[in-house]
C-alpha cells in the first residue's frame, strides 16, 4: 500500500511540474499570437483528448514529459505562409516562448522556497553559534567566526555550507572567516568523516550557525539565496557529471525520484516540499542546456538564426532536434534501469 501511495505521490508530482513547463510555453505562445496545435501531458498514446478552438488538449499513457505543438515549429513547408507559424513570429517572441516553460520552472521552486522559509521559526546566518560535542573542527574555527569561503567557493546563505562541506572529499577543510573584523584564512579545518550505506564518505557537520528573526527584507533575501544556492547545486552537478566526477549510476531517474519522494514524505512535508522545489528548479536548469531538442538547444538554434540573418534549413534543423530527442530517450532508458538495478 505504501508503495502505490508513493508512485502516486510521485506521478502527481511530476505530472503538476510537467504541467507548470508546458503551460509556461502555452501562455506565452497564446500571447504571442503562435497557432498552438496541441498541449499535451506525458508522451506516448492518448488516453484522453478534446478540443478547444484551435488547440486539441491530451493526456498521455506515460507520465514522463509532455509537449506544446506549435503551428510550424518543425519547419513544415505548409506553414510557410500562416503569419502564426512559430517561425513567422518576431525571433523575441519565440525566444520568450522557449524560455517560459523553464522560467515557470524555476519560479516555482522559488515560491516553494519562500513557503518554506516563512514557515520557518528562524533565518540561518553564516556566524558559527556553537559545537556539538564531538565536533574535531573547533580545533581551528571558533564561535562568532562568519563564514566567507569554502574550498574557494563563496558562502552567501547557511545552505551553501552545507553544500560545500558535502562536497568534500578528505575532511580537511579550507574556511575563509571574518574573525574580530578582520578576514583570516584557515587551513585545513579536520571534521570526522561518516561511513554511508553505500560504501561513500560524507563530512559530519559538527557546528551550528545562529538564526536571526524574521523580517520581510530578510525572508525574500533568504528565499532567493536558497533558489539560487539550488541552482548552483544543480548546475555543479550537471558540469561534474560531464567531467567525469560522477557516474551515470549516481543520477536518478523516475524511479529514483519515487524512492525519494518517498522518503521525503516519511521525513514530514518541509522535507516533501523541499525535494520538489529540487526537482522544478532542476527540470528549469536541465532545460536550459545547449543540447538539441531541449529548450536550450533551440534558443541556440534560434541565436544562430539571428546571427546568420536566415533560418536553419528545416531539414536540417529537423534533424538536429530529432537526433537529441533519440539521445535524451536513451539516455532517460539508462538512468532508469540504473535506478531499478539499485533497488536490488
Amino acid at each position: 500500500m505504501d508503495t502505490i501511495l508513493t508512485i502516486l505521490k510521485t506521478v502527481i508530482i511530476l505530472g503538476v511540474l510537467i504541467f507548470i513547463h508546458e503551460f509556461g510555453h502555452f501562455i506565452v505562445a497564446k500571447l504571442g499570437k503562435i497557432q498552438v496545435n496541441e498541449f499535451s501531458l506525458g508522451m506516448g498514446p492518448r488516453i484522453i483528448k478534446f478540443r478547444k478552438g484551435e488547440t486539441e488538449y491530451s493526456l498521455r499513457a506515460f507520465p514522463i514529459g509532455g509537449f506544446v505543438s506549435m503551428e510550424g515549429e518543425n519547419g513544415e513547408e505548409e506553414s510557410v505562409e500562416n503569419p502564426r507559424a512559430f517561425t513567422r513570429r518576431p525571433k523575441w517572441i519565440r525566444g520568450l516562448t522557449l524560455v517560459a516553460g523553464a522560467a515557470m520552472n524555476i519560479m516555482l521552486g522559488f515560491a516553494i522556497i519562500l513557503g518554506l522559509v516563512c514557515s520557518s521559526d528562524l533565518i540561518g546566518t553564516t556566524k558559527v553559534a556553537g559545537f556539538h560535542k564531538e565536533a574535531t573542527s573547533n580545533q581551528v574555527l571558533m564561535q562568532n567566526d562568519e563564514i566567507l569561503k569554502i574550498n574557494g567557493m563563496k558562502i552567501r546563505i547557511d545552505n551553501d555550507i552545507v553544500f560545500a562541506l558535502v562536497r568534500d572529499q578528505d575532511g580537511l577543510v579550507d574556511f575563509t572567516v571574518r574573525r574580530n573584523g578582520e578576514k583570516v584564512e584557515l587551513k585545513a579545518v579536520p571534521f570526522t568523516m561518516n561511513e554511508n550505506e553505500d560504501g561513500t564518505k560524507s563530512i559530519y557537520l559538527d557546528f551550528q550557525v545562529y538564526g536571526v528573526e524574521k523580517t520581510f527584507g530578510g525572508v525574500i533575501k533568504q528565499a532567493f539565496g536558497w533558489t539560487a544556492s539550488i541552482i548552483r547545486t544543480v548546475w555543479v552537478s550537471l558540469v561534474e557529471l560531464v567531467t567525469g566526477q560522477y557516474a551515470i549510476s549516481d543520477l536518478s531517474g523516475p524511479v529514483g525520484v519515487a524512492s525519494a519522494v518517498g522518503q521525503a514524505s516519511s521525513a514530514g512535508l518541509d522535507s516533501l516540499f523541499l525535494l520538489v522545489a529540487f526537482i522544478t528548479l532542476n527540470l528549469g536548469v536541465f532545460n536550459l542546456l545547449p543540447f538539441p531538442a531541449l529548450d536550450g538547444g533551440r534558443i541556440v538554434l534560434l541565436i544562430i538564426e539571428a546571427i546568420r540573418r536566415k533560418p536553419l534549413d528545416p531539414k536540417y534543423e529537423g534533424f538536429i532536434n530529432f537526433a537529441g530527442l533519440a539521445v535524451l530517450m536513451i539516455f532517460m532508458l539508462v538512468v532508469t534501469f540504473s535506478d531499478i538495478i539499485k533497488l536490488f
